[in-house]
């Protein structure tokens, strides 16, 4: 149950976050002067790291329920695989993102 609610909100979070970042990025296009909100929400380090796990753990859960689908009957085994590797997967991408040089 605990996946399938988590699915569905990391869903909904993904479309808010998603949203903001291509609202600024049109904001950030234009050839004038760029506005401060739209700069400081596009290069803000909570909704990118929102948006990365957000979308790692949204995609492992939705490849759980894909496997579950096609017969798999081992759920517990798979939510553990899945979480394991979502933490493992968000860290190193968290850590990546942290220690960018541009």
């Amino acid at each position: 149950m605990f996946v399938w609610v988590f699915h569905r909100v990391t869903g909904l979070l993904l479309i808010v976050l998603l949203s903001f970042k291509f609202l600024t990025s049109f904001f950030l296009m234009t050839k004038q002067q760029k506005p401060d909100w739209a700069l400081v929400l596009h290069t803000n380090p909570l909704i990118d790291s929102l948006l990365i796990v957000a979308v790692v753990f949204h995609g492992l859960y939705g490849l759980r329920t894909v496997i579950i689908d096609s017969g798999v009957r081992k759920e517990k085994l798979l939510f553990w695989i899945s979480t394991i590797l979502g933490i493992i997967l968000s860290g190193a991408l968290l850590v990546l993102y942290f220690t960018r040089n541009y």
